[in-house]
């Protein structure tokens, strides 16, 4: 019977301890997360707009890179790149916390002619890589990025026209 006793008590003391440790451990490595996807969309300006219109259209196989930089000196800590689908989208993977940086979302190239220069102001955006931010997905969704037309389509003119109608009608 004592026999029985004492392999009981050894049995109840690994439980003891040994579970909390295991739970402990496994809490921990539940909470550390290897990084983001940044994710984010890339337009063709077809009607020199300076912004998404009905017409706009949306490139496949373009270039784009997330770049993070320290605060205080500027200089490039980490790049990551990716190509957009079909739809122009694309998917980074960002390894690694990135609290400290400054982090954006850039365009790098695009491969439709005609349509390869920056459109000011929407060839960045910036992304937040923190786990510290309160947002639980690890998915940041990044402003869209946009490459203009070397000339406007012709239906532009008229589609522009309607933004003009709806700035009177607030005036």
């Amino acid at each position: 019977m004592t026999k029985h006793l004492i392999l009981a008590s050894a049995a109840l003391f690994a439980v003891a301890c040994i579970l909390p440790s295991i739970a402990l451990a496994a809490r921990g490595v539940a909470s550390v997360k290897p990084g983001f996807v940044v994710q984010g969309r890339v337009f063709c300006d077809t009607c020199r707009a300076g912004f998404e219109t009905p017409a706009s259209t949306y490139v496949r196989g373009a270039k784009v890179k997330v770049e993070c930089h320290r605060q205080a000196a500027g200089e490039a800590t980490s790049s990551f790149e990716g190509t957009t689908d079909h739809t122009g989208t694309y998917n980074i993977l960002v390894a690694g916390e990135h609290e400290d940086e400054m982090c954006e979302s850039m365009l790098v190239s695009s491969p439709e002619s005609g349509c390869k220069a920056t459109l000011q102001g929407r060839e960045k955006a910036p992304v937040f890589l923190s786990n510290n931010n309160g947002i639980a997905s690890t998915t940041r969704y990044a402003n869209a990025l946009g490459f203009q037309k070397d000339t406007p389509l012709p239906v532009c003119a008229q589609l522009l026209k309607v933004y003009e109608l709806d700035d009177e009608e607030e005036n």
